[in-house]
């Protein structure tokens, strides 16, 4: 099951993404209220629950902008599931990650060195940087404003979030 929770923070602006499962454990310890749930379920021997889709926090934790999290998919919606190099778009299963400055040479796998790259560009690549390779990135990589990744975001995401999504935008 590959379903995700949106947590939404008391006022119903959005936080973070979080496991299903997380959501789950937040509602048994009464710290969330379920206010959209997807269509699945998940079972034990006795109870069946459906799976949550968006929670509320009950109590105000102070506010909080969306985090968006550094994460291989995140990337590949940053980049809009481009390969920076050579401008073709790709499935995810397709897509690799690119260390602009290599690992190798110090390279850390943050927002502002790593883009979405074809096998064949990243091979071409290898352990050298853009420049080295003569090669041209379609932007320098940077961390994603909230705003447009939640853009980005809402044409993947599940429909339960639209609404709650549009508060980012």
């Amino acid at each position: 099951m590959d379903h995700r929770t949106l947590l939404l923070d008391s006022r119903y602006q959005p936080l973070r993404i979080i496991s299903w499962m997380r959501a789950l454990v937040m509602g048994f310890d009464n710290k969330v209220f379920v206010v959209e749930t997807y269509d699945a379920v998940v079972r034990s021997p006795s109870v069946e629950l459906p799976i949550p889709a968006v929670v509320a926090l009950k109590s105000f934790h102070g506010h909080r902008p969306f985090r968006i999290r550094y994460s291989k998919r995140n990337v590949f919606i940053r980049d809009e599931h481009t390969c920076q190099y050579c401008l073709k778009q790709f499935s995810q299963a397709a897509l690799t990650l690119d260390h602009v400055i290599p690992s190798s040479r110090g390279g850390k796998s943050i927002w502002e060195n790593v883009v979405a790259c074809c096998e064949p560009c990243n091979h071409r690549k290898g352990d050298r940087t853009p420049a080295e390779a003569g090669m041209v990135l379609r932007a320098s990589p940077s961390r994603p404003h909230p705003a447009a990744h939640a853009v980005l975001l809402h044409r993947e995401s599940p429909p339960e979030w639209a609404s709650y999504l549009q508060a980012l935008v």
